[in-house]
């Protein structure tokens, strides 16, 4: 088994002023499973660290995949296909390219539950393996946000 992260968690992780930086380094440290990130995500990982001025999260996590921390599953050709008919579908819910790539990978690695702090999108996303997928953290008083 493994945890998928999606970028929410992961970006709060590397970020010590992010409101939910706690509750998802809380995740990443308690949990025994394989850290797996899809590829797509470390793109906007990155564009979130560039844009909010923390260059330096990028490079302490790129540390962290070449020593093993978290496995990256890069997209496959048939995830294209899912990929498409995920964002056809949920369209008008205004679910991206990410989005759709995060929950083909959970699929196509059978895995119950994902790490996200988009609640909204992936509450709503119906995945083809479960019912519903176990989204965590689970969903409590949303932090007050740092200046």
């Amino acid at each position: 088994m493994a945890l998928v992260l999606d970028t929410g968690p992961l970006y709060a992780a590397l970020d010590r002023r992010d409101a939910h930086h706690q509750s998802a380094r809380t995740l990443l440290q308690a949990t025994r499973e394989r850290l797996v990130i899809p590829a797509p995500v470390l793109v906007e990982v990155d564009y979130l660290l560039t844009r909010r001025k923390r260059p330096d999260g990028m490079i302490h996590l790129l540390d962290d995949i070449t020593a093993g921390a978290y496995s990256i599953e890069e997209l496959q050709y048939d995830d294209y296909e899912r990929i498409a008919t995920i964002c056809e579908r949920y369209a008008d819910a205004n679910v991206g390219f990410v989005d759709a790539a995060v929950l083909s990978i959970v699929e196509r690695l059978r895995e119950p539950k994902l790490a996200t702090l988009d609640h909204r999108h992936f509450g709503l996303l119906q995945p083809r393996h479960v019912k519903a997928l176990e989204l965590l953290p689970h969903a409590g008083p949303t932090p007050r946000r740092r200046r």
